[in-house]
């Protein structure tokens, strides 16, 4: 929600014996993937080091599913009386071991699938849902209703949209500074969080996306603790509201390797 109390998004943990997924909803009484009202999940693995945001719709007209997750097969057949959800992934999220232990930050690295990296220049565009529609089920294209492995997000990294001439965006936690005075690691947030926690974070392009290699000022996405259990986000084009509260999902799941 936000500061008016207007409801945004609502989320279900959910464990498996080697993962847990965080259903995303639109309506927080009906937080299943089932749900009319679903639209994506973040997926984590056991140590909750990596995650995988999928969008139940197709974030692009390119985008291609990796696992058919609210549809069930009969004889064949498609029975799902709706238009079915997929997962189509929009984003990989890691944390890297923290050197430094408890003393310093966690370091993430989130990289956008749907995003080109061009987004954040002058006049740069990412693509939105927008931009085409689906009318009846005839349009989804068969591989919808099979399961299939989900993408890891090591063979992302290195597969074919990588070596596009326009790569995805990437974002990296911007660098914190020491405060000597206080003995802690410190970021900016202008006030919007209050609270020290090893969950706040500020999200900025990755030198990579950068030119002479320099890091981005601009905070894309930032999260941090103002209360107990209260915590605020803020974020900017170009992502959206889903795959920024996904990202912040993340920052909340046992990290072993990382504490």
């Amino acid at each position: 929600s936000n500061d008016d109390g207007k409801f945004l998004l609502a989320a279900r943990k959910c464990r498996r014996p080697t993962c847990t997924d965080y259903i995303i909803s639109l309506n927080c009484n009906d937080v299943s993937k089932g749900s009319s009202t679903y639209i994506g999940k973040l997926r984590s693995n056991f140590l909750g080091t990596k995650f995988t945001v999928y969008d139940a719709q197709p974030p692009n007209a390119g985008a291609k599913v990796t696992k058919s997750c609210s549809t069930r097969l009969i004889n064949m057949k498609q029975v799902s009386p709706r238009v079915p959800a997929g997962n189509y992934p929009v984003a990989h999220i890691s944390y890297e071991l923290n050197v430094l232990g408890s003393r310093g930050p966690r370091r993430m690295h989130c990289i956008m699938d749907a995003i080109p990296a061009s987004s954040i220049e002058p006049g740069g565009l990412a693509p939105t849902q927008t931009e085409f529609l689906h009318s009846n089920l005839d349009t989804f294209p068969s591989l919808l209703f099979f399961r299939s492995k989900s993408t890891r997000a090591e063979s992302f990294q290195s597969g074919p949209l990588s070596d596009q001439k326009d790569g995805m965006l990437v974002l990296r936690n911007k660098s914190p500074r020491w405060h000597e005075q206080l003995q802690c690691w410190c970021l900016n947030f202008n006030g919007r969080v209050t609270v020290a926690s090893v969950k706040n974070f500020q999200l900025v392009a990755s030198p990579e996306n950068a030119a002479a290699g320099q890091e981005h000022e601009n905070v894309i996405l930032q999260f941090g603790k103002v209360g107990k259990d209260v915590f605020t986000m803020d974020y900017q084009y170009p992502i959206s509201a889903f795959q920024a509260f996904a990202i912040c999902l993340s920052s909340f799941d046992t990290k072993i390797a990382c504490e």
